[in-house]
């Protein structure tokens, strides 16, 4: 059994123990290598944490920065990693299968597929389209030769389109299609989570956005996954807008006690290789 598989392997089993495990969102090597060090047993990618990191909006990225994403994390950690591709950054079924198979040449183990079409003035795939989507991407990656869980998001809840029986409607028809985890970024309350568990297959939550319930609370309605998607990054990037605008404005630096010590931060991180 390659590494990879391995990975793969193990992430398909934590989708399938009791309860619900939690999948935090680094957004580059860094950040993958310390959440592996406090003890998150896997990983998944974020396309908007990776974009303001590269100087973009959420919807800005290239397939290239991606799959380039993808692989740093996964080389950086010996954790699965799930990766964000979005929409596969491309409308065609087939062409955007294939952004999930270069994730997996990359490293990851898991990927997923959303049914955003990245415009503004129709922002959501027709029905008939997505599961078209969703059905090439089942059949592109299980020709992988590691067992790749793919997730299929429905994306309503999150471009203002308040519909929860056409969501319902989606994540089934994703699930008869194949997928192996269903999520609905942004579902107004735990009835509504409550019904996308029941649909039968894992289902993963976005924490913090619209409703604030615990892991427990979660595990309780039936998630299995549990992810923050680019919450970790606002959190560090809402820490440094605000030691920027002290050290602006008052010209102290009070920001630097509620900082990690260098020291500490040092010991997080893998030493260098010998020259």
């Amino acid at each position: 059994m390659t590494a990879q598989q391995e990975k793969a392997e193990r992430f398909r089993l934590l989708h399938q123990r009791p309860g619900a495990f939690v999948i935090p969102n680094p957004w580059d090597a860094g950040t993958a290598i310390i959440l592996q060090r406090l003890g998150f047993e896997a990983l998944a990618t974020t396309s908007a944490g990776l974009a303001y990191a590269l100087g973009t909006r959420d919807g800005g990225l290239t397939r290239d920065a991606a799959i380039a994403n993808v692989k740093a994390i996964a080389d950086a950690t010996d954790l699965p990693v799930s990766a964000d591709l979005e929409n596969g950054y491309v409308d065609d079924p087939g062409e955007a299968a294939e952004t999930l198979v270069l994730a997996a040449q990359a490293g990851a183990v898991g990927g997923s597929i959303e049914d955003s079409t990245g415009d503004p003035a129709n922002p959501i795939y027709d029905f008939s389209l997505a599961v078209e989507r969703v059905a090439a991407a089942v059949e592109a990656v299980r020709r992988l030769p590691i067992p790749f869980t793919l997730t299929a998001r429905a994306e309503n809840f999150l471009n203002g389109r308040e519909d929860l029986d056409d969501t319902l409607r989606r994540l089934e028809a994703y699930a008869k299609a194949g997928a192996d985890v269903l999520y609905a970024p942004a579902l107004p309350n735990i009835e509504a989570i409550r019904a996308a568990c029941k649909l039968g297959k894992p289902v993963n939550v976005l924490a913090g956005t619209r409703q604030t319930h615990s892991v427990a609370e979660l595990t309780e309605a039936g998630v299995k996954r549990i992810s923050i998607g680019s919450g970790l990054s606002r959190a560090a990037l809402g820490a440094f807008v605000r030691g920027a605008r002290e050290l602006k404005e008052t010209g102290t630096v009070g920001f630097l006690r509620e900082a990690i010590p260098y020291a500490e931060i040092q010991a997080l991180m893998p030493a260098p290789p010998k020259q």
